[in-house]
């Protein structure tokens, strides 16, 4: 009898040890991080995030499915029939970024412009090198260059333009959105612990391996095509938050002694010249900080801070040159605990 009560009294103990045991093992083997990495949208891409199991595939679904709605150098693509004025149905992908591309648009009085891709080609930063262009080819080319110029019929699903030269280019919002999706993706999987990256552009939410906040790097403006030199001017940490940079000193070339950048002013319809060198943003999401990134590159330092002014979601950290040949750094004040330099 006392045996029988001995058992019964062990009993309820063994149960709760297992049960404890068992808890112990799940939670070591959701405290294992993955690491995986690729090559999408013209660079690469590395995904860190605490799980239990690998979710490569899922990671290269959610690009793919970006790259099917946004990549001009995708044949099949959404943008490519619509740039090729072929009878297509956009989806729910491509009309986020519209939609964002939009905002962001009206935000910035047109400095971010998805249409603005002939003046980039003109310039030879595009598909293809062009020669330079002169007034009059420019003038041209601004005939059918504006995103007031093409339209969303979202009942139908349908784009259509006011002129059928007109093409859109989704280069400076696309990677901010894929990371997006991927980050999404991990969500609703139950992670919280992350750290999305696509060609510089990141989400980073939770803590990293070592339960501290995410740290990223941002460059020096050096002028380095070939991205040798890449020295650290700044390290960022983050936590829950999207960052998105945006230069001028990595794609550029030399023409007749003079310096061209890849950035080109939808107004003037030829490379920005002042004294932003690179804009990195801080954003509630990638695609977000990736368009302001490329507005603030077009709108120079006083009208970026122009425009932060209105959103206290975002924060940036500016490089710009300074009349001695050097450069200098402005950001938001409330990045000042979060940056190391």
């Amino acid at each position: 009898m006392k045996r029988n009560k001995l058992i019964l009294f062990l009993l309820p103990l063994v149960v709760v040890a297992a049960i404890v045991v068992l808890a112990f093992g799940r939670r070591s083997q959701v405290l294992q991080y993955q690491k995986d990495s690729g090559f999408i949208f013209g660079t690469t891409y590395n995904v860190t995030y605490q799980s239990n199991e690998n979710l490569k595939a899922e990671i290269e679904q959610a690009l793919k499915e970006v790259d099917f709605a946004l990549s001009p150098f995708n044949k099949q693509s959404i943008i490519t029939a619509i740039n090729q004025n072929r009878d297509t149905t956009i989806n729910s992908l491509f009309l986020d970024v519209f939609k964002t591309a939009g905002k962001v648009f009206a935000d910035t009085e047109g400095a971010f412009d998805i249409t603005v891709a002939p003046l980039v080609n003109a310039w030879g930063f595009g598909f293809k090198n062009g020669t330079m262009p002169d007034d009059r080819q420019i003038d041209s080319i601004k005939a059918f260059v504006g995103f007031n110029m093409v339209k969303v019929d979202e009942k139908l699903m349908k784009i259509t333009k006011a002129d059928p030269r007109l093409m859109l280019d989704c280069g400076a919002v696309a990677k901010g959105y894929g990371v997006d999706r991927v980050a999404a993706m991990l969500r609703s999987k139950g992670i919280s612990n992350f750290l999305v990256e696509i060609g510089g552009e990141v989400v980073a939410e939770g803590v990293n391996p070592e339960k501290q906040k995410w740290r990223i790097g941002i460059l020096q403006p050096n002028d380095d095509s070939l991205s040798v030199n890449e020295e650290l001017q700044a390290i960022v940490s983050l936590n829950n938050v999207a960052m998105a940079t945006s230069g001028n000193y990595r794609n550029f070339y030399y023409k007749d002694g003079r310096k061209y950048a890849h950035t080109i002013d939808p107004a003037t319809g030829r490379p920005v010249q002042h004294n932003i060198l690179s804009a990195t943003v801080l954003a509630p999401t990638c695609a977000m900080a990736d368009a302001y990134a490329t507005a603030f590159m077009v709108m120079g330092l006083d009208k970026a801070k122009e425009v932060l002014s209105r959103h206290d979601e975002m924060k940036a950290y500016l490089i710009c040159t300074n009349n001695k040949g050097g450069y200098y750094v402005w950001h938001s004040p409330e990045m000042s605990d979060d940056i190391a330099e």
